[in-house]
């Protein structure tokens, strides 16, 4: 068997620049990287974190609506997270429905009336022309495994044209909300490329009432009804006919505008957050090895960060 011992690790060759004080510029450089990647992630955090907070007050708390009945917001009047100026958009009374209580002019639904469902597929590995110099991003359920927040730039596989002419569902477009329905179930992210999907997605195109943001946080907030509904005996499943009955709140029109500025705002600039980490994290592997071989010396290094921090 293989194995690794401090005998062995203490004979390994380490290249490193000579001069102690080159290293520590070195360091320094690789580490501003680091530092803006760690600053965009904690952003994220919180933008996530805020667009969660909203679609549950306003869409399952129905907190507009309470403050309104129980006299807590009054017109001209701005609350925590509820202001002034959002006043009228709300009703201020609840009615009963299929799905219990819920604001009066606004009506219970199901998604699959409200989005379109669709699947995807795999065209055979075994032929060369599906796959070789492939141009459209192809997803599958690890590519999102891989993300930390919402927001699929990118795919570990391309295919090509004939492959793709494979895929009933063809290339989504951009926007479109994607859901892991098995192994497991409950990855998500909103497509901000073009791409295809293997048949391990649920895809939802949003070209309906209901926008992107609104419907990946109704799968947040709805994922112990998306798994009760799945079956299978190897591993657990939701399929397109068990996916599209399940019940969702339709707000008014106004409502919807609204949360869709507000949350579409933090999402926007949650997907700008990630590119840039994208692009920082391609950089700093970039400059690794070449300022560690010398191949780049440090002033280079830094008029190229200059650049991209102007960029």
């Amino acid at each position: 068997m293989p194995s690794l011992n401090t005998s062995l690790l203490s004979e390994i060759v380490v290249p490193h620049p000579p001069k102690i004080e080159e290293q520590r510029a070195i360091a320094h450089i690789l580490g501003t990287l680091d530092d803006k990647i760690e600053l965009n992630r904690k952003q994220n955090e919180t933008l996530e974190a805020m667009a969660r907070a909203l679609f549950k007050a306003w869409f399952v708390d129905f907190e507009p609506v309470r403050a309104k009945m129980e006299g807590r917001w009054q017109r001209g009047q701005s609350l925590p997270g509820l202001p002034a100026h959002l006043y009228d958009l709300f009703p201020d009374r609840l009615v009963e429905s299929e799905l219990g209580e819920i604001p009066e002019g606004w009506r219970h639904s199901t998604i699959g009336e409200e989005v379109t469902v669709c699947g995807g597929s795999t065209p055979s590995t075994k032929e060369p022309e599906f796959w070789e110099g492939g141009q459209h991003c192809w997803a599958t359920p690890k590519d999102l495994s891989a993300l930390k927040f919402p927001v699929l730039l990118d795919t570990d596989r391309k295919i090509t044209d004939a492959g793709l002419a494979k895929i009933s569902s063809g290339l989504l477009p951009v926007g479109t909300v994607l859901l892991s329905s098995r192994a497991p179930i409950g990855y998500l992210a909103i497509t901000e490329i073009p791409t295809a999907i293997n048949q391990g997605f649920i895809a939802m195109k949003c070209d309906g009432a209901l926008p992107n943001v609104y419907v990946l946080q109704w799968c947040r907030q709805s994922m112990d009804a998306i798994v009760g509904n799945a079956n299978g005996s190897t591993f657990q499943e939701i399929s397109k006919s068990n996916f599209r009955p399940l019940q969702v709140v339709v707000p008014s029109d106004l409502v919807l505008a609204s949360f869709t500025r507000s949350a579409g705002s933090l999402y926007r600039q949650l997907a700008e957050n990630e590119r840039e980490a994208r692009s920082l994290a391609q950089l700093r592997d970039t400059l690794l090895p070449k300022l560690i071989s010398g191949e780049l010396r440090v002033p280079d290094a830094e008029r190229i960060l200059e650049e991209a921090e102007k960029a």
